[in-house]
């Protein structure tokens, strides 16, 4: 018999990294509908339904489930699509699950983001309650107050307050169920993946108190606070939990200004930043990030090989200009003069005579300049 899995959306390349993304009680996978489809640039992003929500079959979990079972649910979908470990990204009961996942089963986990979410949720009372509501009065009422709870006054997305209306109100109470019992503050300090924190400033579900609670008892854990947000900041403010979630998930910060500097040395880049105006100030900020934060970071060439690739480009296109700067870059890298006259050599026969000449003269120049200063 087929194991019954949780319904859930995949995007990106299967190549790529693994993260996965978990709901926030009421909503659907459609809560990331902002954000999801931009980190599936660099990531294989799945993003779940929890059980009676969305796509997911309400039988998943019944009363008195726990973070637990969900967390459970979230391993069985990542071995049916053949995933290890990978990054977890979790809005309030989604986060809750993320928490639960790097307690007890911290191998799987490369690394966490826990947005508008806490380590318990105010007690087991208020949650009992809500499951007593909701199994004797269905969900509408509390879907009528939806945005009240999620959103700052005057904001809301009706995709997400119908797919609360719509929810099946067993499964939605089960998960009350669970996160009245959820209290994972005594185990805190054994979470030792990387962990980000996302609080809305004005979340009353979960204030920033809930998320600093979190930030104090993880080593190394990053908190960020949103002005402005509430409960649902992934749909709220998607452009501020992307940023923070892409540089959380991406590499270590480029080093562009560094690396730019190591290469066309101090006196290039400080002349550079000297004539730097409000108008060019983007450009350069793009350069420094981009080509050397990105491109000349990237360990698969050395900067030798960049440097005569960098060459024969600005041939090319006849940059001569540009080349003179690269022609003193190329000698950095550690190129020797024969190395750069063998490199335009090449060129003459692929970008033309005329092109190469013009280049020697060029290169002539600089590296007779680099003789005469003694460098």
């Amino acid at each position: 018999m087929t194991e019954k899995l949780l319904n859930h959306r995949t995007e990106g390349p299967t190549s790529a990294p693994p993260l996965l993304l978990g709901p926030s009680l009421g909503t659907s996978y459609a809560l990331w509908d902002k954000v999801a489809p931009e980190l599936s640039a660099t990531h294989r992003v799945v993003r779940w339904d929890l059980p009676g929500h969305g796509g997911s079959a309400a039988d998943l979990i019944g009363p008195g489930a726990s973070v637990g079972d969900l967390a459970g649910l979230v391993l069985a979908l990542a071995d049916s699509l053949g995933v290890e470990r990978f990054a977890y990204a979790g809005v309030s009961l989604g986060g809750a699950v993320g928490l639960h996942l790097a307690v007890h089963h911290p191998q799987r986990l490369s690394s966490l983001a826990v947005i508008c979410s806490s380590a318990h949720f105010n007690g087991s009372k208020p949650w009992e309650e809500r499951a007593e509501q909701v199994r004797r009065e269905g969900l509408d009422q509390l879907a009528d107050n939806a945005d009240a709870r999620w959103f700052t006054p005057g904001f809301t997305v009706p995709r997400l307050v119908r797919d609360h209306r719509d929810a099946d109100p067993e499964a939605y109470a089960a998960c009350c169920d669970a996160l009245a019992a959820f209290d994972l503050r005594d185990r805190l300090d054994g979470i030792a993946v990387p962990t980000l924190l996302i609080a809305g400033r004005q979340d009353p579900a979960t204030p920033p108190a809930h998320l600093r609670e979190i930030a104090d008892a993880v080593a190394g854990a990053t908190l960020i606070e949103l002005p402005g947000a509430s409960h649902l900041a992934v749909a709220q403010c998607p452009e501020a939990v992307l940023t923070a979630l892409r540089a959380h998930l991406g590499r270590p910060a480029p080093r562009g200004m560094e690396v730019r500097r190591d290469v066309l040395g101090d006196a290039h880049v400080d002349r550079a930043q000297a004539r730097q105006t409000p108008f060019t100030a983007r450009f350069q900020d793009f350069i420094s990030r981009y080509a050397w934060g990105e491109i000349w970071t990237d360990p698969t060439l050395s900067r030798r090989e960049r440097s005569m690739i960098t060459l024969t480009a600005l041939v090319a296109h006849g940059h001569y200009d540009e080349l003179a700067m690269h022609v003193r870059a190329a000698r950095r890298n550690g190129l020797t003069p024969e190395e750069i006259g063998a490199v335009l050599l090449q060129t003459a026969v692929y970008c033309g005579v005329p092109a190469a000449n013009s280049a020697f003269a060029t290169a002539q120049r600089v590296l007779a300049e680099d003789d005469d200063s003694g460098e």
